[in-house]
């Protein structure tokens, strides 16, 4: 037989008063719990002073992060400086120090250009460097260009020319893939010049190139308005006709050009030049052929060299290469350059 559903464990029927705080107990607890859930709701008692608590616990936390941000920012900011400073004053320009007997080595790779890697101003940085050291037994150009300015070139092989009269100390240059052009005018400067037999070495000449639309400009009916105070200022413009006159000068300015370029072969190379009617016609040949044609000397790498020629195997680099600090302050004064220049374009300019 089941039992009563309000008897107790004893089976005794609870009594009057003990439903009756059973009873208020279980109102007590919904109270609370209804008091907990809305006290926040607008009406309930206290729920303003509740809100406003809650905003200004958010505006602290919110001030706390900013505050944490900004330092953390000043921090990061003072440390790139610090960095920027250490890399600055601690540089190191080739290894003007080292005393041993050693090879000097100084790289000339990609365009032969001012603000290149391979501009003047590095290559002949190292060059002295290299030069200045008493322990360098010989100074090595490791070639790897296509070519480039004829100028910067011209500033190279000079410099060159009398770092080896005031130091006598020996020059090699040893090319790797390519030398070219202005590459090869740097070349010449050396003593003797070690290839590998698939380099490409020559194209001893110089070109001006750029682009003529006048004809395109006829049939799409534009009309070209340059206003110029001088014959020859508009010299070059790809949107106006080339006069033969102007033709004529370009031509006898390349020529001028090619001949010191040429110059510049024939007093480096002597008696080794075997020249020919393609010697000087901007064609370039494999290593092998330019030591047939007296171009080059023989066959050999930088380990060579140092080995067999220099007689001094331990290989030092000299090359000076813009570090992370200098590039910053490179750009950012071209920034600076550019702010300046678009500040006066409102204005007239000579050109």
């Amino acid at each position: 037989m089941t039992e009563p559903l309000d008897a107790d464990k004893t089976g005794a029927t609870p009594s009057s008063e003990n439903m009756e705080n059973r009873a208020q107990v279980h109102m007590d607890k919904g109270q609370a719990a209804t008091e907990s859930i809305s006290k926040d709701a607008p009406g309930a008692p206290g729920w303003e002073r509740a809100t406003l608590e809650k905003l200004a616990f958010a505006s602290l936390t919110e001030q706390r992060l900013a505050r944490r941000w900004r330092t953390f920012v000043r921090l990061a900011w003072l440390t790139f400086f610090v960095g920027l400073a250490w890399v600055v004053f601690n540089q190191t320009e080739g290894n003007q120090n080292v005393t041993t007997p050693h090879t000097a080595v100084v790289e000339i790779k990609g365009e032969i250009a001012s603000g290149a890697e391979a501009s003047a101003e590095l290559i002949l940085s190292s060059v002295r460097a290299a030069f200045e050291d008493d322990g360098a037994k010989a100074v090595v150009l490791l070639i790897n260009s296509p070519g480039g300015s004829p100028v910067q070139a011209g500033i190279i092989n000079d410099e060159i020319r009398r770092l080896k009269a005031l130091h006598h100390k020996p020059v090699y240059a040893v090319v790797e893939e390519s030398c070219a052009s202005a590459a090869y005018y740097i070349a010449v400067s050396a003593d003797k010049i070690y290839v590998d037999k698939a380099s490409i070495v020559g194209s001893i000449g110089v070109l001006m190139d750029g682009f003529g639309f006048t004809g395109l400009m006829e049939k799409l009916g534009i009309e070209r308005r340059l206003m110029t105070a001088g014959e020859n200022k508009g010299f070059l413009d790809p949107f106006s006709p080339q006069t033969e006159r102007q033709r004529a000068y370009a031509q006898t300015m390349l020529d001028q050009i090619h001949q010191q370029f040429i110059d510049a072969v024939k007093n480096g190379r002597g008696s080794r030049l075997k020249e020919d009617s393609d010697t000087f016609s901007g064609l370039f040949w494999s290593g092998q052929q330019a030591i047939e044609l007296g171009l080059a000397d023989q066959l050999g790498s930088v380990d060579y060299v140092a080995r067999e020629v220099v007689h001094a195997e331990e290989i030092i680099d000299y090359t000076r290469r813009d570090n992370v600090a200098e590039r910053l302050v490179k750009r950012f004064g071209a920034a600076m350059g550019s702010a300046a220049v678009q500040s006066l374009q409102s204005s007239a300019a000579l050109r």
